[in-house]
């Protein structure tokens, strides 16, 4: 599904075929899911094949590192080379792409005494999310901040989100809502969340989310097009009663949705910012013009 006989991957230094890559089974990071990653992704743009926020994406991943004291000193210009190499190896344009550092063996719970970089990469022509998404808020919460670095992208993080998006499907309801310990609305099981009331957008403000870089680019975007925008801490129940929501990330790009806990957003998608948003997207990451005008005629 991810690779085949000729898939190549970067791994420890070295480009090797994907199918012959050999991890420890005695990693720290098997265990512990004690490893930092990113999601990446890649377009085909009329300038060529171009990895959207590289140096974004890979200082996040020195920055994940770093706070999980983990020994890791590759430079974000040489991974970000490195990165294209992978792609053009591969002959990709549009792809995903997922570096990870992960640990040497270590069954102590102790920081890291090695790392090691591996750079994967696929395929990828749309997002993981279908757009007018249903929603239900889950019953398990986001991770407190006190407990862990949730700025970081931390692998073991992740299993609450596993948890959180199969109650949801298990349910009948296609994704999740997590609320944070004192019962407001955090984020997706990977996505950021954005809602519309009364043509003002609001997100969840940076303490109990990873703020995700397609974030800080929906922001970027909401400048640019003088779109009101706060960040502000909000209910499930207030979240039920906005005009329009999306959720927003590097693989899910931006996503409609259509309802939370059965209760369906008032404005049609079309009709709403996160429409415009969702084009003007588009047009950045393939580096192309945006013109507002035409999406409001």
């Amino acid at each position: 599904m991810y690779y085949n006989n000729d898939t190549v991957i970067y791994f420890n230094g070295e480009f090797v075929k994907a199918a012959d890559a050999k991890m420890d089974l005695y990693s720290q990071s098997l265990h512990y899911g004690y490893a930092v990653f990113e999601g990446i992704k890649s377009y085909e743009t009329a300038n060529g094949t171009r990895i959207f926020k590289a140096k974004e994406h890979y200082d996040r991943l020195r920055h994940s590192a770093q706070v999980m004291q983990m020994p890791f000193d590759i430079s974000t210009e040489e991974m970000t080379k490195l990165t294209y190499e992978v792609l053009e190896k591969n002959n990709f344009t549009n792809a995903y792409i997922r570096p990870v550092i992960f640990c040497s063996p270590n069954m102590s719970l102790s920081k890291g005494r090695e790392s090691y970089l591996t750079i994967v990469a696929w395929e990828w022509t749309n997002g993981y999310l279908a757009n007018k998404m249903r929603l239900m808020t889950s019953s398990f919460a986001r991770p407190n901040p006190g407990a862990f670095h949730i700025d970081a992208k931390v692998s073991g993080h992740y299993v609450n989100s596993i948890l959180a998006c199969q109650e949801a499907k298990d349910k009948g309801f296609d994704e999740a809502i997590l609320l944070d310990a004192n019962g407001f609305v955090a984020e997706g099981p990977g996505a950021n969340v954005f809602i519309e009331k009364n043509g003002v957008l609001y997100t969840p403000p940076k303490g109990n989310i990873l703020p995700g870089i397609t974030r800080a680019t929906v922001l970027e975007i909401c400048d640019e097009l003088n779109f009101a925008v706060q960040e502000k801490l909000f209910t499930a129940e207030e979240m039920r009663e906005a005009d329009a929501a999306f959720y927003c990330g590097t693989a899910a790009e931006i996503v409609a949705l259509e309802s939370l806990d059965n209760s369906v957003f008032k404005k049609d998608w079309e009709e709403s910012l996160g429409y415009i948003i969702q084009q003007a997207y588009q047009h950045k990451v393939l580096e192309k013009d945006f013109r507002l005008q035409q999406q409001l005629a």
